[in-house]
This record gives C-alpha cells, sequence and structure tokens, in this order.
C-alpha cells in the first residue's frame, strides 16, 4: 500500500524536485503568491512574475511588493513574454480554472515562453475526500479538474513536452470554524458561487461534522506533475 505523504509546505517538495537558486520563474495564476514570497526569502538570486486575472487579488499584489517578484494582469492563455523568457513555470491550483477551451492554448503558451529543458510544475487538488466532498456542495468542479488533467495528458502527445515526475501528497487545510470557511472557500474574489441561503445550509451541514472545539481540519489530497520542455527539432 503506497504511503502518501503529508507535506503542510508545498515548497518543500518544489524544492525538493527542482533547484530554485538563480531562476527566473513565472506563476501562472498566482493569487496571493505566498509561494513565490516564500521561494524568494529562500532564494534571492531568484526572480518570480506572478500573473493574475482576478482585479482585485492583482491590485493587493501590487499593493505588497517584494524584491525579485514582479506581477502582471494576464491569463495563462496569452502571456505577454517573448518566447523562451524563463526557467520554470508554476501553475498551483490555477490549471483548473482555466476556461476549458483555453486549456490546450494555456499549456502551448507554457512551453513557448520556457527555455529548452525549463520545467512546468503543475500542482492539481484531487477530486476525492471529506474536504472535496464539502466544497462541492456549492462548487463541483469534477469536470474541470477532469478536463485539466486531460489537457496535460494531450499536451504530452504532441512533443513539446515530458512528464519527468509525477507526485501525490496530502495537504493540511485549517479552518477555525464555518464563518472562515464561508469568507475564504464559497466568497472568493475570482469566483461569484452564487451563494444563497440554502446552498449556505447545505455547506454547513457538510462542515459541520469535521468542526471541533479546535476547529476543522481536513487532509486535502494533491497531484503534482512535473514536465520537461524538450528541445525543438
Amino acid at each position: 500500500m503506497q504511503i502518501i505523504p503529508l507535506i503542510d509546505d508545498e515548497l518543500d517538495l518544489l524544492a525538493a524536485m527542482l533547484p530554485l537558486a538563480g531562476q527566473d520563474i513565472i506563476e501562472l495564476g498566482c493569487g496571493g503568491a505566498a509561494l513565490a514570497r516564500a521561494l524568494l526569502a529562500r532564494h534571492s538570486t531568484s526572480r518570480v512574475t506572478g500573473l493574475e486575472v482576478d482585479v482585485r487579488q492583482h491590485a493587493k499584489n501590487l499593493a505588497s511588493p517584494q524584491a525579485g517578484l514582479q506581477f502582471i494582469a494576464a491569463g495563462a492563455q496569452a502571456i505577454p513574454f517573448p518566447d523562451a523568457s524563463f526557467d520554470l513555470a508554476l501553475m498551483l491550483k490555477s490549471l483548473h480554472h482555466v476556461p476549458m477551451p483555453l486549456l490546450a492554448q494555456a499549456l502551448a503558451e507554457a512551453a513557448r515562453v520556457l527555455r529548452p529543458g525549463g520545467h512546468l510544475y503543475v500542482s492539481e487538488p484531487v477530486y476525492s475526500g471529506p474536504f472535496n466532498d464539502v466544497v462541492r456542495v456549492y462548487n463541483d468542479e469534477g469536470v474541470v479538474r477532469a478536463a485539466a488533467q486531460g489537457a496535460v495528458d494531450e499536451a504530452l502527445i504532441h512533443g513539446a513536452w515530458q512528464q519527468v515526475a509525477e507526485r501525490r501528497f496530502e495537504m493540511p487545510v485549517r479552518f477555525k470554524n464555518f464563518d472562515e470557511f464561508e469568507q475564504r472557500m464559497m466568497r472568493p474574489t475570482f469566483a461569484d458561487h452564487r451563494i444563497d441561503d440554502a446552498k449556505l445550509a447545505e455547506a454547513l451541514a457538510a462542515f459541520a461534522p469535521h468542526c471541533g472545539v479546535d476547529g476543522a481540519y481536513f487532509a486535502r489530497p494533491m497531484h503534482v506533475r512535473l514536465l520537461r520542455r524538450q528541445a525543438v527539432r
């Protein structure tokens, strides 16, 4: 039986898989760029560019500058940089947020802006487990997550990519109470889940069995695929 490790900080996994010092890195769909900021704190010789389509999150990012980190308002399907600009591209729980008709284009764009031999690190939540059971009450991502994995499979067929590693792990997710879950997960700035009283009550009913005096704890299953950009023949 395979033992699935529990990893609290995904940067530790990334650092175990790839060299991170002195790298030009682009994060596609960076959100608050927490991992990018931590990476630069460890590796000040690297440079990270964070792309984000959420206008409000992008404004927050610009308001919190950090040496070596720049932010651009753009999506993965249209990366505003020349060919072969980066050593590493990161997609952290973001590939399944790319509109399904644009998934292949986004992966092609990632290949275009990477130097030959550069890597694409794709980390996606797995559609299973207690945490997923709560979230799918109001935001069922089964179709889009399957489409994201299918797009990676398809991209591997066409020659730009080679998969060089794959990892599965669980990531701890904690909430003080349902109010925190509601604000963090049900009302993000990048999506409108159309939360009404009925959905709120259903989500609370699914969440409540996991919440005790110390709050709620989940181990969220994750799936990492590391791709290498092959040289053009």
